[in-house]
């Protein structure tokens, strides 16, 4: 299993807001590392002075990992071919974009993705295989 983690967005959400995962957030083997994109989706949805808060050292504790412009490309490619071939709209293409550019930049940095969203990675992974690990 990879040393390097990234935790998605609903792996954070869970956190913040139900209280999830305490226990495996606490045993998680490997070296964290936090996705622009994680972040960005976490900033936009930040209410709560105690949820900016922890962004903030969140950003400041770990290292972050953004998308490479090969990502971009490549997740518009992906998006393509998903369209073609299971006529998702673009409602729940835009949906999947962030998705898959927090899972194509995990994997051109060899980590491994934590999710409880696992439908949508699932989706993605069918398409390009990254290390993924769902809650």
């Amino acid at each position: 299993m990879s040393s390097l983690v990234v935790l998605d967005t609903s792996i954070f959400i869970d956190y913040l807001r139900r209280r999830q995962h305490q226990e495996r957030l606490d045993s998680l083997s490997g070296i964290m590392r936090t996705s622009s994109v994680v972040l960005s989706e976490l900033w936009r949805g930040a209410r709560k002075s105690q949820e900016r808060k922890f962004l903030l050292q969140l950003e400041s504790n770990h290292p972050v990992f953004a998308p490479t412009q090969r990502n971009w490309t490549e997740s518009g490619q992906i998006l393509a071919e998903i369209a073609a071939d299971r006529g998702f709209t673009a409602g729940k293409l835009r949906d999947l974009h962030f998705d898959l550019l927090i899972a194509l930049s995990t994997r051109s940095h060899g980590a491994r993705l934590v999710t409880s969203n696992r439908t949508d990675f699932e989706w993605i992974q069918k398409y390009r295989p990254f290390v993924l690990e769902t809650w």
